[in-house]
């Protein structure tokens, strides 16, 4: 695999989130199945990703991060909303439809070890979806072409014939990324793939993600909740909270002037590697508990913990507002 200049027949954006809704159905009764309620997972999020963008996807655990990320591979049925990749509308399709669009969109999972087979060797693993989409007839480029992704995520070529508990977290991450690469998608979905990894090892795979990234002219969405790692990997982010983006914005801008208060509140709360300064910097903690997904409070949604609440946040659901400068925000703090 290597590196081309992009299509100018492919479109800028190579994903388009519009107006997305996963509700879970909850149920009761012990004889009678019925419908009580359900879970809104996600309510209502709507972005856009550029080709060779990574965009972060931020948020405490149970927004909706991970669902959102699902949702998009078309692996959770979504409720209502447009899901558009590469100019395609894939929303409605069925299984059998989007065999073919799955070759374009991959995704790396949270856990490197509960991903991987344990009862496959690492070539099998890393050559399955070459051999699920049938471009694994010859058996020579076959292992060829496996030698070549293992050493494009730093693994060496006889490592292939190894099981996966052979190997450390970090290696087990890179052999998901080399399965995620197999074939040559153009948008990996990341669902928070070093929060199980050492510190010391998050930044070679984060690295590790970038230089793909600038070879091969990837695009990311990338989940996670830590936001010192969000901010060295992308070029925008989205913040989520309980089912909905509450603001989104280029890095720069997010990290220097953060409009919505849970946004202010998640940075203040990354550690500062200095005490003097941790010390003397202002606190913002946020108070409560995260209301339910099922009964989510009226009005903006996070008006049950937030310290700038006013009497309109209780009743009035704050639209997304465009602030310019390609950033958005739903808080009435910034209305027109």
């Amino acid at each position: 695999m290597t590196s081309s200049a992009p299509d100018a027949n492919l479109p800028e954006l190579v994903l388009e989130v519009s107006d997305l809704k996963v509700h879970f159905p909850v149920m009761a009764g012990a004889v009678v199945r019925k419908q009580v309620g359900s879970v809104k997972a996600v309510d209502g999020v709507s972005f856009n990703v550029r080709r060779g963008e990574t965009l972060g996807l931020v948020g405490e655990s149970g927004c909706g991060k991970s669902t959102t990320g699902l949702a998009v591979l078309k692996m959770l049925d979504i409720t209502s909303g447009q899901v558009v990749f590469e100019g395609e509308d894939i929303s409605g399709y069925d299984r059998a439809r989007m065999r073919p669009i799955r070759r374009r969109m991959q995704m790396v999972y949270q856990d490197p070890f509960g991903s991987l087979n344990p009862r496959m060797k690492v070539a099998q693993i890393v050559g399955e979806p070459l051999e699920v989409h049938g471009m694994a007839n010859d058996r020579a480029i076959y292992r060829a072409r496996v030698a070549s992704l293992l050493d494009m995520v730093g693994l060496l070529p006889d490592m292939a014939d190894r099981y996966p508990h052979e190997f450390s977290g970090g290696q087990r991450q890179r052999i998901g990324i080399a399965r995620a690469l197999a074939l040559e998608p153009s948008l990996i979905i990341c669902d928070e793939p070093v929060s199980a990894l050492d510190v010391s090892i998050q930044a070679q795979v984060v690295n590790l993600f970038q230089e793909l990234q600038e070879r091969l002219g990837l695009t990311y969405v990338f989940i996670a909740h830590d936001l010192a790692v969000v901010r060295h990997i992308s070029h925008r982010i989205a913040v989520m909270y309980l089912g909905r983006i509450v603001e989104i914005a280029s890095r720069a801008d997010l990290y220097a002037r953060p409009l919505h208060p849970y946004t202010v509140a998640l940075l203040a709360a990354i550690p500062i590697p200095d005490p003097e300064v941790e010390a003397t910097r202002p606190q913002q903690i946020i108070t409560g508990e995260v209301p339910s997904a099922m009964r989510p409070p009226p009005g903006c949604r996070f008006h049950t913990r937030c310290p700038s609440v006013m009497e309109v946040c209780k009743s009035v659901d704050p639209p997304m507002r465009d602030m310019g400068d390609d950033r958005a925000v739903a808080c009435h703090l910034h209305g027109a």
